[in-house]
């Protein structure tokens, strides 16, 4: 600070603007670490029955909804408004190689090293799951990886939305290739969120239904199987 900063007791405008500057640097941070944690809002929810009457007269629109919901039927779904959405099952894909199928504990919190992955693979995820109640509308998956403690990747999926039907959806994620050389290999730990890795998966209304927590290792080698 000058002297003539120091009489007045103001910052140089260079300076306003570089602290002003480093201040909304700060809140863009925040905003990237609450971005999930802000409520979308959304309108009334209604049941199968009551979306199916809602303007009936609208002959493009009672198309639509016939071809979102398909063959379900609207009798044994009745008038439940929460859809349910499980998620079956994850497999992991790799060239040349039986899939790796994993199955989701019921407490969500897989024990021990959940997979093995070698080491500079391409992969991808496969998820299968199944909608039953009610529609989902935004289905979304986030999963974020750390490394001794730091944060080494961040993924985030629209999946889309899904009427509920007796069969199950399936979604595979885009390919990934595995990261290469003696520091990448080692322990990794994880959340999934549908809300894998910390894994998740929620929908439009931040509902989650499913978040597991786990580990897993990249090895120079896959294990024999």
């Amino acid at each position: 600070m000058d002297k003539n900063e120091e009489a007045s007791g103001e910052k140089s405008p260079e300076k306003k603007e570089e602290k002003e500057t480093k201040g909304k640097d700060h809140e863009d941070d925040d905003d990237d670490d609450h971005e999930d944690d802000r409520k979308i809002e959304v309108g009334p929810q209604y049941s199968l029955k009551e979306q199916l009457e809602k303007d009936k007269d609208d002959e493009s629109l009672r198309r639509w909804k016939e071809q979102l919901l398909g063959a379900v039927d609207i009798e044994a779904v009745g008038e439940t408004l929460d859809p349910e959405v499980k998620i079956l099952s994850l497999a992991i894909k790799s060239p040349d190689r039986e899939d790796i199928v994993l199955s989701i504990p019921e407490d969500g919190d897989p024990k021990g090293c959940w997979f093995t992955l070698k080491e500079g693979c391409r992969y991808s995820l496969l998820f299968t799951f199944e909608v039953k109640n009610n529609i989902v509308c935004g289905l979304r998956y986030t999963n974020t990886v750390w490394k001794t403690g730091v944060k080494v990747d961040s993924t985030k999926e629209m999946l889309g939305t899904f009427s509920p039907q007796a069969e199950t959806y399936t979604h595979e994620m885009p390919e990934e290739t595995t990261p290469s050389g003696m520091f990448a290999r080692g322990s990794y730990s994880a959340r999934i969120n549908c809300c894998l890795i910390c894994s998740q998966f929620v929908d439009d209304d931040n509902k989650c239904y499913l978040e597991i927590n786990y580990t897993f290792d990249i090895r120079k080698e896959w294990l024999p199987t």
